[in-house]
């Protein structure tokens, strides 16, 4: 199957992003899967192939309709896998799933259960691509890369299928939210785009959180053990204090659906200097400013008790809710659900409990939805991908393509 064969060599490629690093692309070594990508295109005949010097990719598939005035629209994934966990050295497999655990790795006596993962069983006599449980699989998003790229050679082959000019486009960097940063949406072209970077078949996604990044840098003072009475400040015991001033049950393991939540990804130092590090999220444009606010409330509580040169917080915003985008152009969210219903797949649509590059985009002028790619797990070691719902991810992005052609 070509479709997964083209997964299966994009997930040989290491392309975590580091959102560490300051630099754009993140991690050099996301040019490998950059550039192998590059000259794919450029061996199936796309036009307009180009490796942008921050790591883009863009490519045309040109029109074979002769209508005027289709519009240009664009299929977008990211190249880039979650810090949150390794992608070096995928080893998958493909399993005939029958039901009850998944054995990924006998030597650790690692298993993919449905007593964890109930949503396995929603795939019982389905083929799904696993990893071996020592690394994610890369299908968030590669899974949508594969999709896209095998889409526009499903059309190639088959001309009787009338398209408009389709836009192709690669990033890095989504998974730190810095997808958009540099991507180029005059050059790019496009009335519209979809990203292919959701998850389980059926979803489609046109609202997502607003987004925060924060942080709280506290600065102690190291005195020796046996002498610190009443000298001694302890930058660690600061930074974990910060954190009983947030509302505990307001946290991702707490909360569902449109609830959004203070989330603490990192806490680090020592006695002389500590930083806590969360990211902030939430549906509502006025709650999540609310949000930001209690954050620095609550460093400048430890501000007062402490001294200001002790506590130093930053709050930086990431993203914004592409439904106040969306909404103005709610025809591109149509062409979406009537794709999927063409392929046979139920449509769910849902808020997204996260962000995708979509969200930036819609706000940079172009609306971008967010469409199934099929994965489930993401960021993790059980993460997994029916073939079969990658195989309806790309049948509803050809669809996509050809009604367009029909209703213009």
């Amino acid at each position: 199957m070509e479709l997964v064969d083209r997964f299966l060599k994009y997930v040989s490629f290491d392309t975590q992003s580091d959102e560490f690093s300051g630099t754009h692309p993140s991690s050099a070594k996301q040019f490998k899967l950059a550039e192998y990508l590059r000259d794919e295109l450029i061996s199936m005949g796309l036009e307009d192939v180009e490796l942008s010097e921050h790591c883009y990719v863009y490519a045309t598939l040109p029109s074979n309709t002769e209508k005027q005035g289709v519009p240009t629209i664009g299929f977008i994934a990211h190249m880039d896998t979650s810090p949150d966990a390794s992608g070096k050295d995928i080893k998958t497999k493909i399993v005939k799933y029958q039901g009850g655990d998944i054995l990924l790795n006998a030597e650790k006596q690692i298993f993919l259960s449905p007593d964890q993962f109930p949503e396995m069983l929603h795939y019982v006599g389905q083929e799904l691509i696993v990893t071996d449980g020592t690394t994610l699989l890369g299908a968030d998003d590669k899974a949508g890369i594969a999709e896209i790229v095998q889409g526009v050679a499903f059309l190639q082959a088959h001309p009787e299928l009338k398209h408009g000019k389709i836009r192709l486009a690669f990033t890095p960097d989504e998974e730190i939210g810095e997808g958009p940063d540099h991507f180029d949406v005059a050059k790019f072209g496009c009335q519209w785009g979809y990203t292919f970077d959701g998850g389980e078949i059926g979803e489609l996604e046109y609202e997502n959180f607003n987004a925060a990044a924060a942080k709280v840098e506290f600065v102690g003072r190291n005195v020796h053990p046996g002498y610190a009475k009443d000298k001694m400040i302890n930058a660690l015991k600061l930074a974990i204090e910060f954190t009983t001033l947030l509302p505990g049950a307001e946290s991702p393991e707490h909360t569902a659906d449109y609830e959004g939540f203070y989330h603490l990804i990192d806490l680090h130092g020592d006695v002389e200097n500590a930083t806590v590090r969360y990211i902030i999220r939430d549906h509502s444009r006025d709650i999540f400013e609310n949000r930001k606010d209690t954050f620095l409330k609550a460093a400048k509580a430890m501000a007062e008790k402490y001294g200001a040169d002790r506590v130093n917080p930053e709050v930086r915003d990431q993203y914004y809710n592409m439904l106040e985008e969306i909404e103005k152009a709610m025809y591109v969210v149509d062409f979406a659900k009537e794709a999927m219903i063409k392929a046979g797949v139920p449509v769910k649509v849902q808020p997204i409990r996260g962000g995708t590059d979509g969200a930036r985009l819609s706000f940079m002028g172009l609306p971008c939805p967010n469409i199934f790619a099929g994965g489930l797990n993401f960021h993790g070691r059980f993460e997994f991908v029916p073939i079969h719902s990658m195989e309806k991810a790309m049948e509803t992005m050809i669809n996509i393509a050809t009604l367009v052609e029909a209703k213009y």
